[in-house]
């Protein structure tokens, strides 16, 4: 025969197995405790009239022990499946648990809200799309990285998609009316366009002006060469090449001497017919004279005639 008080003070004072003692309270394993907590009333081992609320596969059951079983063991607990609906369920513990202690009641009801929440997240969390998690070698992914980057620097996959694209844009291929383009992207061809035909502008304008100067350095050394041969050709002679003959210089000086007296007559003749000459020069400059102030007295008169229109 079973005697629940025996069977705690046994419990409760020697050893149990279900029993975890901590600092400040005694904590029960056996799966059947409805409070998980090691005291009189929550131990499933020591009251012939228990009840508790398991759940097992996504279902919930309510387990129920009683006194008139207890010649037969394997059949002491009494399982009752309760349905999924929060609110049925709690109408099913009140039928199957009318007449029993309001603590077993309150606290299978506790039980049940608890389970039901916890399911209620395994399920909003079965639905969510979760990352496989695969295992890799340090060594093997930093192998890929690398060999990823390698392949980027020799493929210039940028600069090839860029050459593509402007080519197709110049084809035609694309209409003239972009909307979506790339506004930063557009101006940067451009500017790369107008850089390249600045670049272009620039060598043409270097090599005419390195022909400039190659066709000046050409003249100057033309006028050089032409400036050498003018110059200037001085040269030394010896005594013995020289000829000091004294019948040449008898006649030089004779010569000398007859064109002396002949440049005197013509100066003479000329300072004779010096005033005629001086006569005509200044009547020449009383003429220049008039000329010169009439051309300045119609400039007033013109002014004079100007200066009213002009107000």
């Amino acid at each position: 025969m079973q005697h629940d008080e025996v069977i705690w003070q046994v419990i409760n004072h020697d050893h149990c197995s279900f029993k975890a003692k901590t600092k400040t309270l005694n904590f029960c394993r056996n799966e059947y405790n409805v409070t998980g907590l090691c005291n009189r009333s929550s131990c499933p081992l020591a009251n012939s009239r228990y009840a508790t609320v398991r759940e097992e596969n996504g279902r919930i059951y309510l387990y129920m022990k009683s006194i008139e079983r207890a010649h037969t063991p394997n059949h002491m607990w009494q399982k009752i499946r309760l349905k999924k609906q929060y609110a049925e369920a709690l109408k099913q513990l009140d039928e199957h648990l009318e007449f029993w202690p309001k603590f077993l009641v309150h606290k299978n009801k506790q039980r049940l809200t608890k389970i039901t929440q916890y399911l209620i997240r395994m399920r909003k969390l079965a639905l969510k799309i979760k990352p496989k998690l695969v295992p890799l070698a340090r060594r093997t992914e930093k192998r890929e990285r690398q060999r990823e980057a390698k392949a980027e620097v020799a493929a210039q996959l940028e600069k090839s998609i860029e050459k593509e694209l402007l080519e197709r844009l110049q084809k035609g291929v694309y209409p003239t009316d972009i909307v979506n383009i790339n506004m930063k992207e557009y101006e940067k061809v451009l500017d790369a366009e107008t850089q390249a035909d600045q670049d272009d502008e620039a060598e043409e304008y270097i090599e005419a002006d390195e022909e400039e100067e190659e066709e000046e350095e050409d003249v100057d050394l033309e006028r050089e060469k032409e400036y050498e041969d003018d110059e200037e050709q001085v040269e030394y002679l010896d005594d013995s090449e020289v000829d000091f003959s004294s019948d040449d210089d008898e006649e030089d000086m004779e010569d000398f001497d007859g064109a002396s007296d002949e440049r005197l007559g013509a100066g003479r003749s000329q300072l004779g017919k010096r005033p005629a000459g001086a006569a005509d020069a200044a009547s020449r400059k009383a003429k220049r004279r008039q000329d010169a102030n009439i051309e300045y007295e119609e400039e007033r008169e013109y002014e004079n005639a100007r200066q009213p229109q002009l107000q």
